[in-house]
């Protein structure tokens, strides 16, 4: 008898536990339709959802058409919109499309424009024009300039051609240049050559040095070339190194290998000590 009610007592935990999955399964689905449907983010089933959900899913389509249609989206329905959402994306329409028209990006219908708008719109295209023409940029039209914006062009170009020649630029048209120009484009050369030249630079023509300049640029590589030497760099050049300088990088490589032998850690040349600094080595020292 006992076993037989403990049996039934399991049965009816069973029935109860699996009934409350099956619930918790089904509302779970459910709120994943009404997501969906609130949200379009896929197949909405709504034959599953209650009254009031239906009336919250048509309000959420609708003003997301609402939307679309104010943003000039290609999904837009306008026969669903009330005559006053229609109303407001025509005005969000039209304010767009003069946007559009003004700045010169985006579709453009310039049919709809008022004339007020339409004379705006050729003021902006001109002043762009002239902008365009001035920095020297593709989309400029010389046509479209009158005789004093082309003037002005003109010069602009110029003095652009000149800055590029003087900052050694390739888009520089030297047969462009007054002579004046050309003189201080030539000064600027040689001085932007010594500068590479001192520096150790690769755009450096030691041919187009003056002989002040060439004297500038031999103490700064000797001296480059000193310091690799002083700092153990492969670009050192021994052989051009005077005698005074082999003969302090010769003492400063003696007591650096002094030093590491005394200390028994790094390389040790103990054929460059003399008998007194060898003398001085711990007897347990390392050696190379």
């Amino acid at each position: 008898m006992k076993r037989t009610s403990l049996n039934l007592l399991w049965a009816l935990v069973a029935c109860f536990t699996l009934s409350h999955v099956a619930a918790f399964a089904q509302s779970s689905e459910h709120s994943q339709n009404l997501l969906i449907c609130m949200q379009a983010l896929g197949v909405c089933d709504k034959s599953q959802l209650t009254a009031t959900e239906a009336v919250s899913v048509a309000r959420a389509e609708h003003q997301r058409n609402f939307a679309d249609c104010r943003s000039g989206e290609t999904s837009c329905d306008r026969s669903k919109l009330t005559r006053a959402e229609d109303n407001a994306s025509a005005v969000a329409w039209h304010q767009r499309n003069v946007s559009n028209c003004t700045g010169g990006a985006g579709l453009c219908d310039r049919s709809k424009l008022t004339p007020g708008e339409a004379n705006g719109v050729t003021f902006e295209e001109r002043r762009r024009n002239v902008s365009s023409c001035t920095y020297g940029w593709s989309s400029c039209d010389h046509s479209k300039l009158t005789e004093p914006e082309a003037k002005d062009v003109a010069l602009a170009g110029r003095q652009r051609n000149f800055e590029e020649c003087m900052n050694g630029l390739e888009g520089c048209d030297m047969a462009a240049l007054a002579p004046s120009e050309a003189g201080q484009v030539a000064a600027s050369e040689r001085e932007r050559n010594t500068a590479n030249c001192i520096e150790g630079w690769d755009r450096c023509d030691h041919s187009k040095l003056t002989g002040t300049d060439s004297g500038r640029v031999t103490a700064a590589e000797h001296q480059r070339n000193l310091s690799d030497c002083r700092s153990s760099l492969e670009s050192c050049d021994y052989s051009k190194l005077t005698a005074a300088e082999s003969q302090e990088l010769a003492r400063t490589e003696h007591r650096r290998n002094y030093e590491v032998c005394l200390r028994g850690y790094g390389y040790c040349d103990r054929s460059q000590l003399t008998t007194s600094e060898a003398a001085k080595l711990p007897a347990t020292a390392d050696h190379n």
